[in-house]
C-alpha cells in the first residue's frame, strides 16, 4: 500500500521564494550608469560626426525675407553641406540676418566672388546654396556679410495666374462671334471656293467673273498677236537671209554673184586704171620738166605733151566709165559731182 501525499497548508506558498541577490542595489545603480554613459557616448559621437566640435568660420547672409529658414538648415556647395544655420535675426535696417557656421576645412570653397542663393520651391523646404565661379580669387574672410539672391516660385504664381488670365481673355476675344480672326477665316474660305471655281486663281485676282472673262479674252488675243509676231519674225529672218545672199554673198550658190563682190571687182579695176593714170601723170611731169629745160625742142615736147594728154584723157574716160558702172551696181545713193575729175 503506497503512502498518501500530504496536502499543503493554506498559508504555505505554492512556489518557493528565490534566494536573495547579493548587492542588488549596487548592480542596479551600475546598470543605470552604464546606460547613461552609452546615451552620452552616442550623443557625443553623433555631434562629433556632424562636425559640432570642428572649428568653424562665421558667415552672415542678408535677405529681405527669411521665411522658411530655420536653425539647423544646411548650406550646400555642389550638393554637399558645408555650413549650418545657427541663428536668424532681424537687423536694424529691417533685413533678415542669417548666421551660418562654415567648417574651416570647407571654407576653402568660398571666395570673395562667391554667390549665395536662397531657393524656395513649390514642394520641399528652403535651400541655401553657394556658387564659386573663380576658385583663384581670394578666400572669403571670417565674419563676411553677403547679400543672398532669393528665388521663390510661389511668389511668381500670382503673376503667372494673371498672365494666364490675360491669355484666356485674348483667346476669348479672338474666338467670339464677329472677331477679326473669324472674318479672316471666312474670307479665306471664300478665297478657297474661288480657287476651286472655274476661273481658279484668275478669279481670285480680278475679283469677279466678268473681269476674269475679259482677262481671258485679252490673254487669247495676246497669244494670237504673239503668233503673228512669230510669223513676222520668220519672214524678216527670210528677208535678212536673202539680203545677205544678194548683197554679201552669204549662202549663195557657186557662180552666183553678189553686189559686194561686183563692187570689189570694180574697185580693183578702178585701182588699176588709177595706177595707169598715175604713170601717165608721172610721164607728163617728166615731159614738163624737159620742156622747161630745153627751149629749143619746144615743138617736139609740145607734140609729146599732146600725145600724153591724149593718153591721160583716155585713162580718165575709162575711170569715169568704171565709176559710173560702180554707181550703177552700188545699192546706195552717190553724189554724181563727187566722181568728177577735173583736168589741169
Amino acid at each position: 500500500m503506497q503512502p498518501t501525499e500530504r496536502a499543503p497548508e493554506p498559508d504555505e506558498p505554492l512556489v518557493p521564494e528565490p534566494p536573495p541577490v547579493r548587492a542588488l542595489e549596487f548592480k542596479a545603480a551600475l546598470l543605470m550608469a552604464l546606460t547613461l554613459l552609452l546615451v552620452l557616448g552616442s550623443t557625443l559621437y553623433v555631434l562629433f560626426a556632424r562636425g559640432a566640435f570642428d572649428p568653424t568660420q562665421r558667415l552672415v547672409l542678408i535677405a529681405d525675407d527669411a521665411e522658411g529658414v530655420n536653425v539647423g538648415l544646411d548650406m550646400t556647395f555642389a550638393g554637399f553641406p558645408i555650413g549650418r544655420v545657427t541663428r536668424v535675426e532681424l537687423g536694424a535696417d529691417g533685413n533678415a540676418r542669417i548666421l551660418i557656421d562654415v567648417a574651416e576645412k570647407d571654407a576653402k570653397w568660398l571666395r570673395t566672388s562667391s554667390i549665395f542663393t536662397m531657393e524656395r520651391g513649390l514642394v520641399g523646404g528652403t535651400r541655401i546654396r553657394a556658387f564659386s565661379g573663380v576658385l583663384d580669387d581670394p578666400p572669403l574672410p571670417p565674419g563676411a556679410e553677403r547679400t543672398v539672391l532669393r528665388g521663390d516660385v510661389a511668389a511668381e504664381i500670382p503673376q503667372l495666374t494673371a498672365s494666364v488670365r490675360a491669355l484666356l481673355d485674348n483667346l476669348n476675344a479672338m474666338t467670339r462671334e464677329g472677331a477679326a480672326i473669324n472674318r479672316t477665316l471666312a474670307n479665306l474660305q471664300a478665297t478657297t471656293d474661288k480657287l476651286n471655281g472655274p476661273h481658279g486663281a484668275l478669279g481670285v485676282l480680278v475679283g469677279n467673273e466678268a473681269d476674269a472673262k475679259q482677262l481671258g479674252e485679252a490673254l487669247a488675243r495676246s497669244n494670237a498677236l504673239i503668233a503673228r509676231a512669230d510669223a513676222l519674225a520668220a519672214r524678216l529672218d527670210g528677208l535678212v537671209a536673202n539680203a545677205n545672199r544678194q548683197v554679201f554673198g552669204q549662202g549663195a550658190a557657186p557662180g552666183e554673184g553678189s553686189v559686194v563682190g561686183d563692187v570689189r571687182a570694180s574697185v580693183s579695176q578702178l585701182n588699176g586704171l588709177l595706177q595707169e593714170a598715175r604713170g601717165s601723170l608721172q610721164k607728163l611731169d617728166a615731159v614738163l620738166v624737159e620742156a622747161q629745160g630745153v627751149a629749143s625742142n619746144t615743138r617736139a615736147a609740145t607734140t609729146d605733151l599732146g600725145t600724153l594728154r591724149a593718153d591721160v584723157e583716155s585713162s580718165l574716160r575709162k575711170i569715169d566709165g568704171l565709176i559710173d558702172e560702180v554707181n550703177r551696181k552700188w545699192p546706195f545713193a552717190r553724189d554724181p559731182r563727187g566722181s568728177e575729175i577735173r583736168l589741169p
